[in-house]
């Protein structure tokens, strides 16, 4: 970080002589935040920790806004993964994290006890936002349904977003207004607005914002193959398939997610053909093509 920066941010965070009101974020800070948030995905768990930490802190003086575009829900939930992060690296009950041990090893164990029944080996993907659509990508080019120029995350997100908005009806069921059911504008059920869906939209589609459940269907019908999420919970295969009528290929994406193996939250791997397996595959759907 730059040593302006660092002073900027040491003079913020100081406390003062007096007692004013604790200071706040201003916009001209955004560049300072938007550094701790790119820090948040660091190897580094120091830089990762004190990153987080800071951002926790800035977060408490920063006055509450009731702004809603995709800019500043995407920064609310860099924010809470910043505290997140903060609780992770932070003291922590013996017997608490005794459990959460034993639930890593138990998910771990019924991953790669279903990765082995089907031939399949975890191929890491970066915990960067985008994973969810970085696996499926990869597993769409293994599959010959992407080439590798456009076997990447944005590419997947633009056909997730895309048909999200194509087809409303399918998805607004299952997305909550922000404002919750007596939110201004909010329907009676409490579903999504139109201008709420479109901004949904738009966050998939431009930033780094974490895919689901609703993204994993889209895709699914986008692409007309079945997407299949091992998982340690019950049960094990959580199976994804296109909607009736539709052609759908013989082949099956295959990803993983994982809620306690990474430690800092959710996460999607690509689930490859054992090592070997995986070229003959590629080379044989590309003769074919």
């Amino acid at each position: 970080m730059a040593a302006g920066k660092k002073n900027k941010l040491r003079k913020m965070l100081s406390p003062p002589a007096t007692s004013p009101p604790p200071p706040s974020v201003h916009p001209e800070d955004d560049d300072l935040m938007d550094d701790l948030f790119s820090q948040l995905d660091s190897k580094d768990q120091n830089v990762q920790a004190e990153s987080a930490a800071v951002l926790t802190e800035m977060q408490v003086h920063q006055p509450a806004t009731a702004k809603k575009d995709s800019k500043s829900r995407h920064k609310a939930r860099q924010v809470r993964k910043a505290a997140a992060i903060a609780d992770h690296f932070s003291p922590t009950d013996a017997d608490a994290d005794a459990r959460i041990e034993r639930e890593t090893a138990e998910e771990k164990r019924i991953i790669h006890r279903t990765c082995d029944d089907l031939g399949l080996q975890i191929h890491e993907i970066n915990p960067d936002g985008h994973c969810l659509f970085s696996a499926i990508a990869d597993q769409l080019n293994i599959l010959g349904i992407l080439p590798d120029a456009a076997a990447n995350y944005t590419t997947v997100r633009r056909a997730a977003a895309d048909y999200i908005f194509a087809h409303p009806d399918d998805f607004v069921p299952f997305l909550p207004s922000s404002t919750g059911e007596d939110g201004t504008g909010a329907t009676s059920s409490g579903l999504m607005t139109p201008s709420e869906f479109d901004a949904y939209c738009r966050t998939i589609r431009d930033t780094g914002t974490w895919g689901g459940e609703p993204e994993i269907m889209a895709l699914s019908r986008a692409y007309r193959v079945p997407i299949h999420v091992i998982q340690g919970g019950k049960p094990p295969i959580v199976e994804h398939n296109p909607v009736d009528g539709a052609p759908a290929s013989s082949h099956i994406v295959h990803i993983s997610y994982h809620r306690r193996m990474y430690g800092l939250g959710e996460h999607y791997n690509s689930l490859r053909p054992k090592t070997g397996i995986a070229n003959t595959i590629k080379s044989m759907l590309h003769s074919n093509t």
